[in-house]
């Protein structure tokens, strides 16, 4: 975490002195609404239902979870759903781009990887999310289309808006970029249809999603699986994701030994020596961009989000409300 991340979080009276640039922020995103309100700009459909999953603060909230579980269940009540990705911090020859289970982190991102090893639909990336949708409902015959992130890029009209948020950090000291971590402001929390909280507890009007553990999973050997309690010497943790206090104190709070923790940014692209040959813990997004050069014992720990039950019960009303 930067020393600018931290004060978000923690305070720091020096945050004043960005004032004048959260305030720039504030005009040049408010003038971008008015100017899809005002017909200006134009946001277009793209003959499906579209849900957007997505957030007001920079860095993870847990969307990516929750996207794959969406998508588990949404095919469970009968329907054909497709995720639409940016695509963040890959580079593909042409979008868009279908991802599959063995595409490389660089090419597609790390988190459209990941994602795609646990659905069993079809998922594209491109920056051009309204193009990308479009592709899903054409190619791929999708009835329901799932955008991860993209809560702000208005130019895809959706009919189901659900803003994920770290219960344990919520909204942080609440500015504005760069002299707060949001990327709109906490009115926007009363503007979507549902407000899901990632841990920690909800308010009134929020739903609480956890995240289950699975078996650590070697990242040389993934047949190979172990409980965390079978741990037996301390390890080294990394992670480069948009929160990696919440891995770290996830390991404490299941007993794991830690001799170390290495933090690293957020979509941080892992190369050979980065890694020592020890026992290393890591999340499963940093462990698709190391599968090529995995040591035998590095191992992921996998998680799952749960949802409940009157959450599901509301989105499914809504869908079918549409």
């Amino acid at each position: 975490m930067t020393a600018l991340e931290k004060a978000w979080y923690q305070g720091g009276i020096w945050l004043w002195l960005l004032a004048p640039l959260a305030l720039l922020f504030y005009l040049v995103s408010a003038l971008r609404r008015w100017c899809y309100r005002a017909g200006l700009k134009k946001s277009h459909k793209v003959g499906a239902t579209v849900i957007v999953v997505g957030n007001i603060t920079v860095g993870g909230s847990g969307k990516t979870p929750l996207v794959i579980r969406l998508c588990q269940w949404l095919k469970q009540q009968g329907y054909h759903p497709g995720v639409v990705s940016r695509g963040y911090g890959g580079k593909a020859p042409a979008y868009p781009y279908t991802v599959l289970p063995d595409s490389d982190a660089a090419t597609v991102g790390d988190e459209p990887v990941l994602m795609r090893q646990h659905l069993g639909c079809p998922l594209v990336v491109d920056p051009d999310r309204v193009r990308g949708a479009a592709y899903l409902v054409e190619k791929h015959h999708c009835n329901i289309i799932l955008c991860d992130d993209g809560l702000q890029h208005y130019r895809l009209a959706r009919d189901v808006e659900i803003l994920v948020m770290d219960g344990e950090r919520r909204l942080g000291n609440r500015h504005l970029l760069p002299m707060g971590p949001l990327r709109e402001g906490k009115w926007r929390l009363s503007t979507v249809d549902f407000v899901v909280v990632n841990g920690g507890i909800a308010a009134p009007g929020e739903h609480l999603m956890s995240l289950e553990t699975g078996q650590l999973v070697n990242l040389k050997y993934p047949s190979k699986t172990q409980s965390l309690s079978a741990l037996k010497k301390p390890a080294i943790a990394l992670a480069g994701i948009g929160n990696p206090e919440r891995f770290f104190n996830l390991l404490r709070h299941r007993q794991v030994r830690l001799k170390e923790t290495r933090v690293y940014a957020d979509h941080y692209a892992f190369k050979t020596g980065d890694i020592p040959d020890d026992l290393v813990l890591m999340t499963e997004k940093d462990a698709v961009k190391c599968r090529a050069f995995a040591g035998s014992q590095w191992w992921y720990l996998p998680v799952s989000a749960k949802l409940t039950e009157q959450f599901k019960q509301q989105l499914l009303e809504k869908i079918h409300g549409l």
